[in-house]
């Protein structure tokens, strides 16, 4: 009868070790597969918003959506997207940093300080593109390029 307390124990033991191992191997295998948006960035890729948050009177989370809810967008620590819409019949490029990882499925956030015209007297034209952001209604898309940045981990 001690002998088989003392098993049950080690089978438990052994089930739980075996059941971690199983699940941790199928967490890193699915989290791996998920389809990347930014795989080259000399291509740009047109997101469409889908929310837009206000964070402040001068600031919002802007989110938009991936090719797909499973995509992930593929940003590297260290490393930031461009983007670039056409306003006033001119291109217009800028860089910012998602404030969202990999972990983050099927969409992408950045949180941006909005630059109106005619607030600050050094900036009196203020932010062409986070006024283009701010103006952006749900379903409208930007393209996005990347990952750039020299800071590789």
């Amino acid at each position: 009868m001690v002998q088989l307390n003392a098993t049950v124990p080690v089978i438990v033991g052994v089930g739980v070790v075996l059941s971690s191992a199983f699940l941790l191997t199928y967490w890193f295998t699915k989290k791996k597969s998920r389809p990347i948006t930014l795989v080259d960035s000399t291509i740009k890729v047109p997101l469409k918003l889908s929310e837009t948050i206000h964070i402040s009177h001068d600031t919002k989370k802007f989110r938009f959506a991936l090719p797909s809810e499973n995509h992930i967008l593929g940003l590297p620590i260290g490393q930031h997207i461009f983007l670039s819409a056409t306003i006033d019949n001119e291109p217009v490029i800028r860089s910012y940093t998602p404030v969202t990882s990999d972990d983050d499925v099927g969409y992408m956030d950045l949180v941006i300080k909005v630059y109106l015209k005619d607030v600050h007297p050094k900036f009196p034209a203020g932010g062409k593109m986070s006024q283009y952001l701010n103006d952006m209604k749900v379903g409208d898309s930007i393209d996005v390029r990347g990952p750039s940045g020299r800071l590789k981990y």
